[in-house]
């Protein structure tokens, strides 16, 4: 077992892999009451097009598999839903699916190894009936029907579907009412067989715990299968350029809702997480620089009227894709849009304070620091940084390194006007 020490946060990664390929990741939390688990798949929405293991020929599915091979997940052979068997234990469980991965979870304080049973059986013996993967068309497609009908999910897919051609990131994760109804049980085993593998999941669990009993009742519940080698995954290739600079639609809202994305390139994160790390926390400072509460930028716009808080300000990335993502609510998007890039013109003629940079990364590394307080963000953060190559720790390691030079290279390279967009919600 290897266990890596920050002494930033006085915390300890314990990292086991399985025999079977699980790879096992434990924090201990001394004292701390809340136990969570997570266990998640290097398996997302963007995953249609594959070669299975020992395979030669490529595997089209429709569209939306994996997030419906989740919710079908529960469903067990002996009648029962897992769900309600860890309710009724007094755990809180719940699953998800992203553009890149799938995650099961569970928080409790009483009960965990009960629980563990449980979720380490259904997540090993899938169940699927054509009976019962009609019955879930219907439930999916009323899940589809209403983010249709939200308008905080349609500026957002809006705004991806502005600034990609092909890269599947753009489509909906639930997929369509069309591309669901071609789903079988067929399907669902064999992106089951396929990706379902310990060697393509990793577990995190966080919690007062003594990380070598834990393995070793993990390892009681867990069953072998054979490493079949690795599932190639087919990407469509994608321009550097946006589709369209901006997208308007008009929805029932009380006051207009914005999103600006920025396309940036993908970096190689194989061979330099590092690098991904350091350009991650530049984007997070930058963020804030240009229009978090303390700029001119925020006060501006906030003294004029034109909005009431700071939007959400998120860089996502993986190794295929990364954009950023500032999303709020405006009198006038076009206004604020307008200001935002003016902004960013000003910074690269005029430059960054040093002491603002230096006040921004204070707060920032603040930020870092809190999340070490929450079970919940702490399992969370490492799971979704293990898919992407990086090791959590390394942002409280690199955020030192990071310095005006470095912000400034980034503003020039990522904060680029040719590769943003704005999508607009209005009535």
């Amino acid at each position: 077992m290897q266990i890596i020490n920050n002494l930033k946060v006085n915390e300890k990664l314990y990292i086991d892999r399985l025999e079977n390929g699980l790879t096992v990741m434990i924090i201990p939390k001394k004292d701390v009451q809340k136990k969570y688990l997570i266990l998640g798949i290097n398996y997302g929405s963007n995953d249609s097009s594959f070669i299975a293991q020992g395979e030669t020929e490529i595997t089209e599915v429709p569209k939306g598999v994996a997030h419906f091979l989740e919710h079908k997940m529960f469903e067990q052979e002996n009648g029962k839903n897992s769900l309600d068997v860890l309710t009724a234990l007094g755990v809180n469980a719940n699953a998800y699916t992203t553009n890149d991965h799938t995650a099961y979870l569970y928080e409790c304080t009483d009960n965990f190894y009960e629980a563990l049973d449980e979720f380490m059986d259904y997540i090993q013996h899938p169940y699927f009936t054509d009976e019962n993967v009609e019955k879930e068309k219907g439930i999916i497609g009323q899940e589809i029907g209403m983010y249709d009908d939200y308008p905080e999910w349609k500026v957002y897919l809006n705004a991806l579907e502005a600034m990609y051609h092909n890269n599947p990131v753009k489509l909906d994760i639930t997929g369509t009412v069309e591309t669901i109804s071609q789903i079988n049980k067929d399907i669902l085993y064999k992106c089951y067989n396929t990706f379902y593998t310990p060697s393509n999941m990793a577990m995190v669990v966080c919690g007062d715990f003594e990380p070598e009993l834990l393995i070793e009742e993990i390892k009681k519940r867990t069953i072998m299968k054979e490493n079949k080698g690795d599932i190639k995954r087919i990407y469509p290739d994608e321009p550097e350029n946006v589709v369209k600079n901006k997208v308007v639609q008009k929805m029932e809202v009380s006051r207009p809702l914005y999103t600006i994305g920025i396309k940036c390139n993908v970096l190689g994160l194989d061979d330099l997480p590092e690098k991904a790390i350091r350009k991650h926390i530049a984007i997070q400072i930058l963020m804030n620089i240009i229009f978090g509460e303390s700029s001119p930028l925020y006060r501006r716009l906030y003294d004029s009227g034109n909005i009431s808080y700071t939007p959400n300000m998120d860089y996502e990335f993986t190794k295929r894709y990364a954009h950023i993502l500032l999303t709020g609510q405006a009198n006038n998007p076009e206004v604020l849009y307008d200001e935002f890039k003016k902004m960013i013109n000003q910074l690269k003629q005029e430059g960054i304070k040093e002491e603002d940079f230096v006040r921004i990364r204070k707060m920032i590394y603040g930020d870092y620091i809190k999340e070490y307080n929450d079970v919940t963000d702490i399992a969370r953060m490492f799971l979704s940084d293990y898919f992407k190559g990086v090791n959590t720790f390394d942002y409280l390691e690199q955020i030192g390194t990071v310095d005006l030079q470095y912000i400034m290279d980034v503003l020039n390279q990522v904060f680029d006007e040719n590769r943003m967009i704005l999508s607009i919600i209005k009535q």
